[in-house]
């Protein structure tokens, strides 16, 4: 099932997208009409929007609605560094004995075809096409072999990331959360639905350029791992966002340097899930401060 936070009547719902309609939630009580709720409410949810795709409820056509973040605003968005061995090689960076992790703040999340900003203080703007999973369940120290189970979904993320901020701090905080810079989507895919997500193609493109192309066969700690890993620390919870790292053929280590700019589209595809896709800008002048 591919579940889709979307606009439509100026109000945002959750629906389930079959071809090319999306069947609405709103008006079914047996639905949750956002994605936090419906992942509260588990496969009781899941079951209701089967139905309701089956008896051909409320269907509008994708092309008269505004795809949105799949999970607007995470309680938690985190990232995993250095996680492919093929971008380990091309940054020459020693193999991490730990999953490294990082946080995302969660106002930098955008949607599909949603605008990415250069920002005004950098033009070291750079893409990583990465795998992200959405956690289903409220959920601490679980094993790597039941890990699936706490898992509501698949989608994919743009880990943007400015690389002159990102240096200047340890954890790499600001580097990855700038405004826009947490593109997501275009939906989640159910977890049911991922035969293995640790062998789906994973390509980047910027405009027609061929920048990522791997696997994520490659990841140092899977997706069950990091789960183990994290869960060890502190509570995942429903619509917890974490981002399983990038492969090789980022901007920053390109001859010359592959830095995303205003005019240009970066398109990340992942097999089983589909395409996020977003234009880049300038930063435009009424995002500054009112004051």
């Amino acid at each position: 099932m591919k579940l889709a936070t979307f606009f439509y009547n100026n109000s945002s719902h959750l629906g389930a997208i079959v071809e090319n309609e999306i069947f609405s939630c709103e008006g079914n009580p047996n639905t949750p009409d956002n994605i936090i709720d419906f992942i509260n409410a588990g496969e009781s949810a899941k079951l209701a929007m089967q139905k309701l795709i089956n008896s051909g409820g409320k269907r509008i056509p994708l092309a008269d609605i505004k795809l949105q973040a799949p999970v607007p605003r995470p309680g938690k968005f985190l990232g995993i560094a250095l996680n492919y061995a093929d971008h380990i090689n091309e940054t020459q960076l020693k193999k991490p004995e730990y999953p490294m992790f990082f946080t995302k703040q969660t106002t930098c999340v955008i949607g599909n075809n949603d605008a990415i900003h250069r920002p005004i203080v950098s033009e070291k703007l750079d893409y990583e096409g990465e795998l992200a999973f959405v956690i289903g369940k409220y959920c601490r120290h679980v094993p790597a072999e039941k890990a699936h189970q706490v898992i509501a979904g698949y989608t994919i993320v743009n880990d943007v990331s400015v690389r002159d901020w990102q240096i200047r701090s340890p954890t790499w905080t600001l580097g990855k959360s700038f405004d826009t810079h947490g593109p997501m989507g275009p939906w989640i895919v159910t977890e049911d639905e991922i035969k293995d997500p640790h062998n789906l193609y994973i390509k980047t493109w910027v405009d027609e350029d061929l920048r990522q192309n791997s696997n994520t066969k490659h990841m140092i700690f899977n997706c069950y791992e990091i789960i183990e890993y994290l869960t060890k620390a502190m509570t995942l919870e429903p619509g917890d966002v974490i981002a399983t790292g990038t492969p090789s053929g980022v901007g920053v280590k390109m001859k010359p340097r592959g830095y995303m700019k205003p005019g240009q589209r970066v398109k990340i595809e992942i097999e089983g899930i589909g395409i996020l896709s977003n234009p880049v800008i300038e930063e435009p002048e009424n995002s500054a401060s009112q004051f």
